[in-house]
């Protein structure tokens, strides 16, 4: 039977992809006419009635951009799928929508998985994403040899929103990444050091962890060039620090640094580097400190 992949966004369609190469029928579907076409030229069938699919589906994949998009398939696939169908979702999202959609699928009887994969849309292209997954072990268990075919890093997290969290906690680490960078390379600049050994330096040092080799590396142009093409956008790592802050209100934990990095996010949009990417926040601290013009 033909499971259905919905939303086929940087993320979804190379997921997608790799699930159709391994041999799982699959059918996509997306709100935008773009993605779909992209889907075609990949070679993946596209959904033309998605009730009726969703009506056959056994499986059924998301990649979301938010939590009114989860919040919205969690009805369609309520109203729609049939009951025993599992639900695998791979949006960063919050855990209180994550748990609302939950109930929604208890109460159709779908089955539910949240599995949140770590790595951005490179890493997804050469299924190097680290999958982590939480919901009834039995259907992680069975969905295993198929999230397999996503990267080579699995972990199964508990019955519940575990996933959610444990996703945040990772984009929590990168923003703060981001973060720390912003100000050393600042002091470095600042201080005379010329940009490009700055970053080999650092790229050589105790601290040259795989994100700052990654940033320093990205896309072929790396930020030691000054190149801050985005991997992932200002504007998408601000709505993840929002949830994450979210997520520190209601456990009751005290996220100062984090709030400091999402008020430099904020600047950063403010000052046109929004589509930038979030790394550009470098750009901001350099503001602050009464640096203009490239290094």
């Amino acid at each position: 039977m033909t499971s259905l992949f919905i939303g086929v966004g940087k993320m979804g369609l190379p997921m997608a992809r790799h699930l159709s190469h391994a041999g799982h029928a699959l059918c996509v579907t997306d709100l935008d006419g773009v993605r779909l076409q992209m889907a075609r030229e990949a070679g993946l069938p596209v959904s033309t009635d998605v009730a009726a699919d969703l009506g056959q589906a056994p499986w059924v994949f998301s990649s979301l951009p938010h939590d009114q998009a989860l919040v919205a398939v969690a009805e369609q696939v309520a109203a729609q799928a049939r009951a025993g169908t599992v639900w695998i979702d791979t949006s960063t999202v919050s855990m209180a929508a994550s748990a609302q959609a939950a109930q929604r699928c208890q109460a159709a009887g779908i089955r539910y998985l949240r599995v949140t994969v770590s790595g951005n849309n490179h890493m997804a292209e050469a299924a190097q994403l680290t999958v982590l997954a939480s919901g009834a072990r039995a259907d992680y268990d069975a969905l295993l040899p198929a999230l397999r075919c996503w990267g080579p890093h699995h972990f199964y997290l508990g019955d519940a929103e575990q996933a959610r969290l444990m996703k945040l906690v990772i984009n929590l680490m990168i923003a703060q990444t981001s973060a720390m960078l912003a100000e050393a390379m600042t002091l470095g600049r600042q201080g005379g050091l010329d940009w490009q050994t700055l970053w080999q330096v650092v790229g050589a040092s105790a601290v040259a962890s795989p994100i700052m080799k990654a940033k320093s590396q990205q896309l072929g142009r790396p930020l030691g060039e000054r190149d801050f093409s985005p991997t992932f956008t200002v504007h998408q790592m601000l709505k993840d620090i929002g949830l994450i802050m979210q997520a520190g209100a209601d456990l009751h934990v005290p996220l100062t640094q984090t709030s400091q990095t999402q008020q430099w996010m904020q600047a950063a949009i403010a000052q046109g580097d929004g589509e930038l990417d979030y790394a550009a926040i470098i750009r901001v601290v350099e503001r602050s400190a009464g640096l203009t013009g490239e290094a």
